[in-house]
């Protein structure tokens, strides 16, 4: 019997890395998930930012960040600033805002090209994986650990593995595209 948990696997944890990567998309609403990559120098360590204070969204276009220790906020703005996530964090001396400004039209369109280009991307990938698994199953044939029989049920059940992934890789993709196209 052929396994194949090792590529189930690599497609699962490709379609996490394109739903994080998602994430990261700013799309003129105020999304934590854009500060989970920001390192604050933090007594001399790199941590991130998410692990130095609380935050929160109090308005759909504003982050709250709520140090835990309020002597190292002039490091959380550095740190955003040289992040460069395109807002520049407004301090009080309690907390660090940022404010997502309206996209414009143009800006909106630019995004939704980048999003279906990763989109794209992770499909590429996700291909890849499918054709190693297919490797492996030919290799499992020709060294007589399968039947042919049982390498059609392997390709048929690669093939709606993948053909599960894409779709939702598009649907994420045309969601966050609705998103970004609200006004």
């Amino acid at each position: 019997m052929v396994d194949l948990k090792d590529y189930y696997q690599k497609l699962q944890k490709c379609f996490e890395a394109f739903q994080n990567e998602m994430g990261t998309v700013r799309a003129g609403r105020a999304n934590p998930k854009i500060l989970d990559k920001i390192m604050v120098d933090y007594y001399g360590q790199k941590t991130p930012l998410p692990q130095v204070g609380s935050i929160s969204i109090p308005e759909a276009r504003i982050i709250l960040i709520q140090p835990w220790d309020k002597t190292i906020i002039k490091e959380i703005e550095k740190a955003i600033n040289m992040a460069d996530i395109g807002i520049n964090p407004t301090s009080d001396g309690i907390s660090v805002r940022l404010i997502f400004p309206e996209l414009t039209e143009e800006r909106r369109k630019e995004l939704t090209k980048e999003i279906k280009k990763m989109g794209e991307n992770y499909k590429v990938s996700i291909r890849t994986i499918r054709k190693e698994c297919m490797d492996f199953i030919k290799k499992s044939e020709k060294d007589g650990n399968c039947t042919e029989d049982e390498v059609k049920r392997l390709n048929d059940e690669v093939q709606k593995k993948i053909d599960d992934f894409v779709s939702k890789i598009d649907k994420e993709v045309e969601e966050k595209n609705k998103e970004i196209m609200k006004v």
